[in-house]
């Protein structure tokens, strides 16, 4: 009888890969896959320590394990990712029924990928496009756990969305701490714009993604590729982390307010209706209240189509740790809840604009009296949904609706047949 394989991924898009490759390499030792992690002879976790919140999720997941160990239902236990990347001695040292650790380094650097076993749903699957970071922004450990910025070859990323698209993905989403800076370590000038026009290529009946765009490098080639593909989405994601001057200059993000602006304009000018999705830091060392209601107001000034908000996670071996006049949770907490209050406003305003129209949805699984679907200006499991009504609709399909009703972050609409 197989030994089984289970695996829990938490953290971001680029660590579900990650988990991918880790279940692919068991399945080819004779390990049997099986999604939950009660009585599997070997347990994954898979860990983030990008933030305290993640850092926490991450240990309550390692001790529900550990439970299960002593319980006799789980024989081995294999840590890896950020955390084990960041904290091998501390967990080894009080976390004794580990069995195994694997920090972010072990992963290497793949050729074609072909060995994946997909952990989404069939019609979308995520493409990493480049690993590390070249940036040191004040706040970020990212640099420090993953390494300097390593692109993946063209020619491998191809082969690997063509295989992906013959299983029948439906939807190739584009990943890597940052995107826009892809290629200039392989071909000394970026090339994320070349590798687009390639993806966008291999099938029109497709849609192309792009996450984490640094906006102090995303170009107006790139923006050109992307208005000139319709199968690439209009979904322009554009994490600011803040608007006042002193605050980035602080944060070491290489861009002021004014450059932040005319790229926003530039965008909206270039690619009319596109999503932008942006990310704000609240409670910033030093961020004053000032500052603060600087930042809120440009939120709704912008009125961005999808927008996401962390509170300061005060983290250990960045610069941003030993700044003084660190702002205190409750204090977090409160300009988190404004910020967010404010964007559900803007949120609102911008999906009923969207009532009367055609849009095209990406049917993602069926309900009992409808389907949920996503459109082009949302990614999986970050933005909002489209309850659809209609009959025979197919998961992983494409289809017009027609939306009828919009709420805060999802839309209502029904499928009219034709169309």
């Amino acid at each position: 009888m197989k030994k089984t394989i289970s695996i829990i991924s938490l953290g971001c898009p680029r660590n579900l890969v990650d988990s991918e490759k880790l279940i692919a390499e068991f399945t080819k030792k004779g390990y049997r896959f099986q999604e939950h992690a009660a009585h599997s002879d070997t347990v994954i976790v898979n860990t983030c320590a990008f933030i305290e919140e993640a850092k926490k999720e991450s240990i309550d997941s390692i001790l529900r394990v550990i439970d299960s160990k002593k319980e006799g239902k789980v024989k081995k236990i294999i840590v890896a990712g950020c955390l084990s990347e960041r904290y091998k001695d501390e967990l080894s040292e009080e976390l004794k029924e580990i069995d195994e650790f694997r920090g972010v380094l072990d992963f290497g650097r793949e050729g074609d990928s072909r060995g994946r076993s997909l952990l989404t749903p069939k019609h979308y699957a995520y493409i990493k496009i480049s690993e590390g970071c070249a940036h040191r922004c004040a706040y970020c450990v990212i640099p420090y756990l993953k390494g300097s910025y390593k692109s993946r070859a063209m020619g491998h990323i191809i082969k690997e969305a063509e295989r992906l698209i013959n299983k029948g993905v439906k939807e190739l989403i584009l990943i890597g701490q940052d995107t826009s800076l892809y290629g200039m370590d392989l071909y000394g000038k970026r090339k994320l714009g070349d590798l687009l026009k390639k993806l966008a290529g291999i099938s029109k009946d497709v849609w192309i993604r792009l996450l984490y765009l640094h906006p102090a490098n995303l170009d107006e080639g790139l923006l050109k590729v992307i208005k000139d593909n319709k199968n690439i989405c209009r979904y322009i994601d554009l994490p600011l982390e803040h608007i006042n001057d002193r605050i980035l200059k602080k944060m070491r993000r290489r861009i002021t307010r004014n450059e932040i602006i005319s790229l926003i304009e530039y965008i909206r000018k270039e690619i009319p209706g596109a999503a932008i999705r942006t990310s704000f830091i609240v409670g910033f060392p030093g961020e004053t209240e000032k500052e603060f209601k600087e930042l809120v107001s440009f939120a709704r000034e912008m009125r961005f189509e999808r927008l996401g908000v962390f509170k300061y996670s005060r983290e250990e071996g960045t610069p941003a740790y030993e700044y003084k006049q660190q702002v205190p949770e409750k204090e977090k907490e409160k300009r988190f809840n404004v910020l967010m209050s404010a964007q559900k406003r803007v949120s609102e305003a911008v999906n009923q604009a969207f009532i009367g129209k055609l849009l095209k949805v990406l049917v993602e699984e069926k309900g009992k009296d409808y389907y949920i679907a996503r459109t082009e200006y949302d990614a999986p499991e970050i933005d909002g949904l489209a309850h659809v009504a209609g009959k025979d609709l197919k998961v992983g399909n494409f289809y017009n609706i027609r939306i009828t009703d919009a709420y805060e972050y999802d839309l209502v609409g029904y499928y009219e047949s034709g169309k």
